[in-house]
């Protein structure tokens, strides 16, 4: 699958649309996100750890976060790395991040640094250890490049992992236009979800390890640096 380059406005565009959703959906996004999609069969957080857990991190190890939204994931990640490693977390939305500093004064996590920040345009400290995305990465257009920057960066052994929704093959096609609306209260689309970012994982990374569920529309996908 190639990446088609979209022009400047219509990237604005999409980035703006984008802020102004989760700028709505901030404060109650975590109590949202967990009523309805486990309401639907989708387990968030089971399905959260679960892509933590691919990362294969290790106490001391720095991981960085892409679209870390309120912070949801950062408990699972702090598990592996420890009060020793350090978790990067970047956002393109003020709203969200501000979110995620609550959770981590709540906490006490002095290892926790938040960048408000495009994810496209983050630069990955040398080395990375681990990468994470979960249900952001296909809202960023240029999300190759992210991959390709961050498969640059990661340490030998690192691994980037996506965790996202997409479009069901098959005869489950016919289901997506029906839980589209889904997609729109957190700022995505059938577009959106018709991006295939394990294709850039394996294309930049290889050794692809790709699973999917909740009748395919969501998947986890994981792909490592070689150690040599």
């Amino acid at each position: 699958m190639s990446v088609e380059p979209a022009s400047d406005e219509r990237l604005t565009q999409a980035k703006q649309e984008v802020v102004a959703v989760y700028r709505k959906r901030a404060k109650r996004y975590n109590l949202s996100t967990s009523l309805i999609y486990n309401a639907l069969g989708f387990r968030v957080n089971h399905h959260r750890r679960i892509a933590a857990e691919q990362l294969g991190l290790r106490q001391g190890d720095t991981v960085v976060e892409i679209g870390c939204g309120t912070g949801a994931n950062f408990p699972f990640l702090e598990k592996f790395v420890g009060k020793e490693g350090r978790i990067i977390g970047v956002d393109l939305s003020t709203d969200m991040l501000g979110k995620a500093s609550e959770r981590v004064r709540r906490q006490g996590w002095s290892n926790v640094t938040l960048e408000n920040r495009d994810g496209a345009s983050f630069t990955f400290p040398r080395p990375t250890d681990g990468i994470l995305s979960t249900f952001a990465l296909t809202m960023i257009p240029e999300y190759d490049e992210v991959v390709r920057q961050g498969a640059e960066a990661l340490s030998l052994g690192g691994c980037f992992v996506v965790m996202d929704f997409k479009m069901p093959s098959g005869r489950l096609a016919d289901v997506a236009p029906h839980v589209a609306f889904l997609l729109k209260l957190y700022g995505g689309n059938l577009e959106m979800a018709d991006r295939h970012p394990w294709e850039s994982l394996n294309r930049h990374l290889g050794s692809l390890r790709y699973r999917e569920f909740w009748l395919g529309m969501g998947y986890t996908a994981a792909a490592c640096k070689p150690r040599q």
